[in-house]
């Protein structure tokens, strides 16, 4: 279950924003003014955005992005100036804040949140040895016909593999059928 939390220094401005989002159709699961309020929160929550500004109460923005788990994203609300001071995976909205902006950069944020948590739970599959094989051989080939490094008959097959809408354990089979049938 995804949530947000709008945690700002004046409680009147969380609830602004709150209200923005509410607007737009999303639910904000807690309004704070303190980052040990939203880290009492978190666990409630299976996933989310914490919308929060550059200092808080009782720290500063920085120190609640280390603290949130995997499974929450931050949105920070702050000046131009410190803007450029905002550190990678952070994203950021400079005031003022348009209530749109505000709205489609939540809804991008939950919404690539949960493709990451899908693919997580899906897992990444493991090919078999048969289909493992197929590759290894295909790059074997490639490496001792076109004097290619293995790096780059992996890249071969993928970029093939890419191009043809194909995975890259057909796109083996292809280079090995055409190559040993020459």
């Amino acid at each position: 279950m995804s949530g947000i939390i709008v945690v700002l220094p004046k409680l009147e401005d969380a609830k602004q924003i709150r209200s923005i989002l509410s607007r737009h159709g999303f639910e904000t699961a807690a309004v704070c003014t303190t980052g040990a309020d939203v880290l009492s929160r978190v666990p409630q929550l299976g996933s989310g955005v914490v919308i929060c500004s550059y200092r808080l109460r009782d720290m500063h923005y920085t120190q609640l992005a280390e603290y949130l788990p995997d499974y929450f994203e931050m949105l920070l609300l702050n000046s131009a100036q410190e803007r450029d001071n905002c550190p990678a995976g952070i994203v950021s909205l400079t005031y003022p804040i348009r209530p749109n902006d505000l709205a489609g950069t939540v809804g991008m944020m939950l919404a690539q949140l949960e493709r990451r948590i899908r693919y997580r739970r899906a897992g990444v599959k493991k090919r078999s040895d048969r289909e493992q094989n197929y590759i290894n051989n295909a790059k074997m080939i490639l490496m001792e016909r076109n004097n290619m490094t293995e790096q780059e008959a992996y890249r071969y097959i993928q970029k093939s593999s890419m191009d043809s809408g194909t995975n890259m354990v057909e796109t083996a089979q292809m280079i090995l059928l055409l190559l040993f049938d020459s």
